[in-house]
């Protein structure tokens, strides 16, 4: 009998057993990403290595560089051969790499050990978002995708709130956060390798509208080329605009603790505690946005308005960057509304990038978040870089806030080129009549 996470299904699950491997997709990408946290740990690891911010920033870029390689390759692959096949050994290994982590003792070292890390967890990423989209036919596919960046996005809460209630059970050691980590993460592995399945390729090629409604099929269609994907504008626009909007949240992944604490002169578990507000609202929104876009089936307009919410918020945060005695109080609700508008904007969005997807060839699943991380990693790279030398230039991190705001301003620019229903009117418009929709059980499966 083959492991349970080799299994390959040729029926659609349905009901508790979709919902089950749809937790463990979402629990996936959550393991995955918390596996390379390090932000908590960076006030304190930087000290101890004798390693200024500029030198950190470039270990960063250089591991960042290898994920988005690493992620451009492993998404075509799990097209190919499956997404739980490289997702489940990758993710144990990753687990194990970071113990690692605690025999790091200089910069060198470092820069090892996060590439080496990097390379396993961007391959074993990459997988999980077309995961998500395989058990999740349109009409939950916001809500789903919400629950999916409660991976990378609870990833950043779990190891926040972790760090603010042991680190001064440890006496502030980074090493112990590590040791957790490893810990926690190799223990839920062994639990997602008992309880996930690959959906066959004729099913990863059908598009669906529910469970049993199957809008597309793209089986015995000529075979699915990279160029369909890679030559289209849309996607690219997609890919770009999310890029710039994500910039923040690419900054207070990485130097979220260290902002507070050098700004506003925090505890390491003052800004450990910060950042938990802007997480839990951000977590918070990115389900209840994705339900309610879901529900109306609409997502620019939800991307639209909150986008702009972002930018109102972020351009107050700026402004308080400027005055180092402002309270955790203040910062903690301006994180937390921050957070909270990212998060609402955001899941639409990744809903509406893999249905634009889908229209294309629904085969490229795989792809099509390959090209996402390629592309955001890279903004990471330019960020890890660029960042530690404007504020290394300036004093503050002022000046590239700002840069951050103009990010979410392309994303709102670019918003126009991407699919879908703006209004509810625009979308009854564009719907097919029902008998230009098939069940499963038809012989044919027409595209609406």
């Amino acid at each position: 009998m083959a492991l349970s996470w080799t299994r390959e299904l040729d029926e659609y699950p349905v009901g508790g057993q979709r919902r089950k491997f749809l937790f463990m997709a979402v629990l996936a990408s959550l393991i995955c990403s918390y596996e390379a946290a390090i932000a908590p740990a960076v006030p304190l690891l930087l000290p101890d290595l004798h390693m200024d911010l500029v030198t950190y920033g470039l270990i960063t870029a250089s591991a960042l560089v290898v994920g988005a390689l690493a992620g451009m390759v492993a998404g075509p692959l799990s097209d190919k051969l499956g997404r739980v096949r490289i997702l489940i050994p990758l993710m144990g290994l990753t687990s194990i790499l970071a113990f690692t982590m605690t025999l790091v003792d200089t910069p060198t070292h470092l820069v090892i050990v996060r590439c080496v890390l990097a390379l396993v967890e961007g391959m074993a990423i990459t997988t999980t978002a077309p995961l998500v989209r395989d058990y999740s036919p349109r009409m939950g596919r916001a809500q789903a995708f919400g629950f999916w960046a409660w991976g990378p996005v609870g990833a950043n809460f779990i190891s926040a709130g972790i760090a603010s209630l042991t680190l001064p059970m440890f006496n502030n050691a980074w090493q112990s956060q590590f040791i957790i980590i490893g810990t926690l993460s190799l223990i839920a592995s062994v639990v997602i390798a008992l309880n996930i399945a690959d959906l066959s390729p004729r099913l990863r090629a059908e598009v669906l509208e529910t469970e049993k409604v199957v809008i597309e099929n793209a089986e015995g269609a000529p075979p699915a080329k990279f160029s369909t994907l890679l030559t289209n504008p849309m996607v690219w626009a997609h890919v770009i605009g999310i890029s710039a909007f994500l910039l923040l949240y690419l900054t207070v992944t990485g130097f979220g603790q260290l902002i507070i604490t050098t700004t506003f002169h925090k505890s390491a578990a003052e800004a450990s505690f910060i950042m938990a507000m802007f997480w839990v609202l951000n977590l918070t929104t990115l389900f209840l946005a994705g339900r309610w876009s879901d529900t109306l089936q609409l997502r620019r307009i939800f991307s639209l308005v909150f986008s702009v919410l972002s930018l109102v918020v972020m351009i107050y945060f700026a402004t308080l960057l400027g005055d180092p005695n402002t309270s955790t109080v203040t910062l903690a609700i301006t994180g937390a509304i921050l957070g909270g508008a990212m998060g609402a904007a955001y899941s639409p969005w990744m809903a509406n990038y893999s249905e634009n997807s889908e229209d294309l060839d629904p085969r490229l699943q795989g792809l099509t978040w390959g090209i996402f991380y390629l592309v955001v990693r890279l903004a990471s790279v330019a960020l890890t870089i660029i960042a530690p030398i404007i504020v290394k230039q300036t004093g503050s991190w002022q000046t590239w806030i700002i840069v951050c705001v103009v990010g979410v301003a392309v994303f709102i620019v670019l918003m126009p080129f991407y699919k879908g229903p703006w209004t509810r009117a625009q979308l009854a418009a564009t719907q097919a009549p029902v008998g230009d929709i098939s069940s499963r059980e038809d012989p044919v499966v027409t595209k609406r």
